[in-house]
């Protein structure tokens, strides 16, 4: 397995960012980016012609990671060329949240199914129900393959997100991804989170799907605007920071939901993925010591796979959110993941509005709001 990462700006147009940057055939090409650069398409357009027996998968985001930099109005491509393994590309439009259930389930009967070993995602970031779109998918998944990947950002302005089709044309309201084939592949994968919860428990009496109506019998946006005060004229961007903490059933793993929007006129906040009725939920705040600890533990979960080696690449998927409240520092996570992984790892990723991964090797898949999320790739020889 080879890599290569290149970083497009406008001004320095595409560069090669690795010191020793080898010769490469890639077979598949990664590319996260700002929504200008990506929906104009001019900077994919010209990798596309360098490379255009390669397949393309990406969208775009709130930050694009690369090694350890943390970027905002750039695109960084990252080549792979694998030397034993093989790939499959898919891609499912979609055009109501209310379809996203069966947008996972068409999406993955897509991919061919022998020797299939993991399955990584790119979705459309507003026009989805996130949890929807995993159990979908998880349906119709053979029952030791996991899904990892996130959900496509537009900065904090949720305006418009776009994905990246295989010939590396921007595309809207659809959800990609990429089946990974073959028995020389190692993937392992990590989330966590690191914010804390504060204030009472409190009982969802009225949702539907990824819309919440009521909390305790009141209506939810009234009551979660007297949690932000002056923040509450900024939502939907300002719910970021106080996130909720679901706790679907008694013993379950829980969750974290983030807002995607508000409706004034029935009072209600939309959510990346469901709040169950009958569910409970808490409000979170950050912590900056645990948001680095947390993504420095996803690191360390994603090498259980891994006993004794180093990954040859990691994605790193984190939300928007961890983004707004570290500001300045947020490129400390990726250098704690770094740390973790090791110089020999190539590290790419994204700011998303929602990632999804299991939490641990032997957990089911679930959508996450505000985590780190890691998926590692290695191959043998």
């Amino acid at each position: 397995m080879i890599t290569s990462q290149l970083l497009y700006s406008p001004e320095n147009n595409w560069e090669n960012v690795q010191e020793k940057s080898k010769e490469i055939n890639p077979t598949l090409a990664i590319i996260f980016g700002s929504t200008q650069l990506i929906k104009e398409g001019k900077a994919v357009k010209l990798l596309k012609e360098k490379f255009p027996e390669t397949v393309f998968i990406g969208g775009t985001t709130a930050g694009e990671i690369c090694g350890t930099t943390v970027n905002d109005g750039t695109l960084v491509a990252t080549l792979i060329e694998f030397e034993k393994s093989t790939i499959s590309y898919v891609s499912e439009p979609i055009s109501k949240a209310s379809d996203s259930f069966l947008t996972g389930q068409n999406l993955v009967e897509k991919l061919p199914k022998e020797d299939l070993k993991h399955v990584f995602v790119i979705s459309e970031g507003l026009t989805i129900n996130g949890s929807e779109l995993v159990n979908g998918m998880r349906s119709k998944t053979p029952r030791m393959v996991r899904i990892t990947g996130g959900l496509a950002a537009d900065g904090p302005n949720f305006s418009e997100t776009y994905t990246i089709s295989e010939s590396g044309e921007a595309q809207k309201n659809h959800v990609t991804a990429i089946g990974f084939y073959g028995k020389n592949l190692r993937i392992s994968y990590g989330s966590m989170g690191g914010w804390d919860s504060f204030g009472v428990e409190r009982l969802v009496t009225k949702s539907n799907n990824n819309v919440l109506y009521e909390l305790d019998g009141k209506p939810a946006l009234a009551l979660y605007k007297t949690f932000l005060g002056e923040l509450a004229s900024e939502l939907p961007s300002s719910g970021l920071l106080f996130p909720l903490n679901l706790r679907i059933e008694k013993d379950s793993e829980p969750v974290v939901r983030t807002i995607l929007g508000v409706d004034e006129a029935t009072q209600s906040l939309t959510f990346a993925g469901d709040i169950p009725e009958g569910s409970h939920v808490r409000l979170m705040k950050a912590n900056f010591d645990r948001l680095i600890e947390g993504a420095s533990g996803a690191a360390k979960n994603s090498l259980l796979n891994f006993p004794g080696q180093t990954p040859s690449l990691s994605i790193l998927i984190s939300c928007v959110g961890r983004k707004l409240v570290l500001k300045q520092i947020i490129e400390e996570e990726v250098e704690a993941v770094a740390e973790v992984l090791g110089k020999q790892t190539t590290l790419c990723g994204f700011y998303s509005y929602g990632e999804i991964s299991p939490f641990s090797p032997e957990a089911k898949c679930e959508l996450h709001n505000q985590t780190m999320t890691i998926t590692s790739f290695s191959e043998t020889i």
